[in-house]
């Protein structure tokens, strides 16, 4: 049996999402633990958390006492340890299977048995994940969607063995969030990759084969179809490294071509490239 409701929460990873993950838990009155590997992992992921709440209180979203309570239930650790006593723990490590092998076992090592372990992948099967874990029943995906102090929207992701406790607490603990979960069956991809990816592969294939400038590319699908951006914008704002493991999940699993990188990206995240986050991609930012 898994818990039945979520008081408490552990965010393994300190990067953009798992801090937006623990910013959003944390106004929404739950207390939470971010681990990171070490003290300047920390450093960032407390300098990326005061500037969002800072923005937020900027913006009129919260009042700043609001923002300083909320700031006061993140406590940031580099010791794996801090976890144990969560009721739901999230891996938020990097697109990268092996590393998220290695982070499930670990927290599977220290949590109780009721503990309630959700990944974050945006495209690894959560079978893949949870196989490593003891009590399987208790592990689903939480696909939240980037920036998440903003995005609404989380993908709960059920695997073979997820038990229908472990959804249904799951679920409520999302709509406290005041988020929106929508429920999907364990593929590389869920519902929006699967259906997101092969759209932004077209567009960078006819950048690519220079049938369109950038510009007009986005412009197209904005001022034509009433998109907010444009996908060559959207692939610098997911940033192309983790879209490019995403393709890969994609392609592993359907052995598709609409799924499959092109080489463009590849030599794009190769040079390091990688979009907003690092000041260039398809576009280039301060």
């Amino acid at each position: 049996m898994t818990v039945e409701r979520i008081e408490s929460v552990a965010v393994v990873g300190g990067g953009f999402m798992g801090t937006g993950i623990a910013e959003s838990v944390a106004i929404a009155g739950v207390p939470v633990i971010v681990r990171d590997v070490d003290e300047p992992s920390l450093e960032r992921a407390r300098k990326r958390l005061d500037d969002s709440l800072r923005r937020a209180v900027t913006g009129g979203k919260l009042n700043a006492a609001h923002a300083d309570t909320a700031r006061g239930r993140i406590e940031l650790t580099t010791e794996l340890d801090a976890i144990d006593g969560a009721d739901l723990v999230i891996e938020a490590v990097p697109e990268d299977e092996e590393l998220k092998l290695r982070v499930m076992g670990a927290i599977n090592e220290i949590v109780d048995a009721d503990t309630i372990i959700a990944s974050n992948t945006s495209s690894i099967p959560i079978a893949q994940l949870a196989h490593i874990v003891h009590e399987p029943e208790r592990v689903l995906g939480l696909h939240f969607f980037s920036p998440v102090p903003v995005m609404t929207l989380v993908e709960v992701v059920v695997a073979l063995d997820t038990s229908s406790q472990t959804l249904a607490t799951a679920k409520e603990f999302v709509e406290r969030l005041g988020k929106r979960p929508i429920e999907t069956k364990d593929r590389s991809g869920f519902i929006v990759n699967m259906l997101l990816v092969p759209y932004l592969m077209a567009a960078v294939r006819m950048f690519e084969d220079g049938f369109a400038s950038r510009e007009d590319i986005d412009a197209g699908m904005k001022l034509g179809c009433g998109h907010p951006m444009g996908p060559l914008v959207l692939c610098d704002f997911i940033g192309l490294d983790v879209l490019y493991a995403v393709c890969d999940s994609l392609y592993e699993e359907f052995k598709r071509d609409e799924y499959a990188p092109p080489p463009l990206m590849k030599r794009m995240v190769a040079s390091g490239r990688l979009g907003r986050k690092s000041g260039r991609g398809f576009y280039d930012y301060d």
